[in-house]
């Protein structure tokens, strides 16, 4: 009997601690407000927030950095008087999540994409009748028929190819001059990520591959809210030949380590060469693509130790 109390105060002992720990209280806390519409009015009054103007982020900036000011609830204010007031300006998404810190990054990212979501899904896919959003924000409620809709990302596999000495990476038309990055594209309906990162290559640049391990996600807000779920995939070196899909690449070749550890070096504006070519450059470390390439450099550095 002692024994067994033993084992049943242990298990209660570390679920309380489990209980009680900082991040369980607060998945707690967040998912409260998510459903209880009272407590997230509550909230509101001594919360602070970012504000937003047509899904642009406003950013104040200080020396060479920029911040997100986090303000305590307000009336509504013009556009050019809140700029004005607090000395910053209404930024474009696709240059504030690359020029805040870290955790503004991920919450501008988010909130961006929660913005743009309620924006496109005020009515109901099956009655055509206005949906409701609840406080939080969390979902929306057709009443005539009971349909409630929440926000949905779509998975997205960014994929960096190597034949074991070298990495490959593309650029589309759209991208900026100079910018080369992995893989990418659409989860298809009913394949796993496994088959979604083989297909992709072999559409892209014609290559087939061999064996691929998962790396780590990000959420990203572009084209609207995507899983990007990141992952290294091998080829054979000797069937290593690239044959590019123009319909949806510009360029793609191979890069050395030498070549990529000299790209991670430069800074976009620094690309620019005196002959109007740009030399490559990769995506900013807030990017997961970034986070891909320096894994493989890391991976190839260890190698040559």
């Amino acid at each position: 009997m002692a024994a067994i109390y033993q084992v049943v105060n242990r298990r209660a002992s570390s679920l309380a601690c489990r209980l009680h720990s900082t991040y369980v209280r607060k998945m707690r806390y967040l998912n409260e407000l998510k459903e209880d519409d009272s407590l997230c009015r509550q909230a509101q009054t001594s919360g602070t927030f970012y504000l937003f103007h047509n899904l642009s982020p406003f950013l104040q900036k200080a020396g060479k950095k920029y911040l997100v000011p986090q303000l305590g609830a307000a009336g509504a204010l013009e556009k050019s008087v809140i700029e004005s007031e607090l000395q910053g300006s209404f930024t474009d998404i696709r240059k504030a999540l690359f020029v805040v810190d870290g955790k503004d990054s991920s919450l501008l990212a988010s909130a961006q994409s929660l913005l743009r979501w309620h924006d496109s899904h005020q009515y109901c896919s099956k009655t055509g009748q206005p949906t409701q959003k609840n406080v939080a924000g969390s979902k929306r409620v057709c009443h005539a028929s009971g349909i409630t809709y929440y926000p949905q990302m779509s998975p997205v596999v960014i994929t960096l190819v190597s034949d074991g000495s070298r990495c490959l990476l593309a650029r589309q038309p759209s991208f900026p001059q100079g910018m080369y990055t992995a893989l990418s594209g659409f989860c298809d309906v009913g394949e796993n990520v496994e088959e979604t990162v083989r297909r992709e290559v072999a559409e892209e640049v014609g290559l087939e591959v061999e064996s691929l391990c998962y790396s780590a996600s990000q959420h990203w807000p572009f084209p609207s809210s995507c899983l990007m779920i990141a992952c290294h995939a091998s080829v054979r070196a000797q069937q290593a030949e690239i044959s590019m899909n123009s319909l949806e690449l510009e360029e793609a070749r191979w890069f050395g380590l030498e070549e990529i550890m000299e790209g991670l070096k430069r800074e976009p504006r620094s690309s620019k060469q005196d002959n109007g070519s740009f030399l490559p450059w990769f995506p900013p470390k807030q990017a997961i693509a970034h986070q891909l390439i320096c894994e493989w450099v890391k991976r190839q550095t260890s190698q040559l130790a």
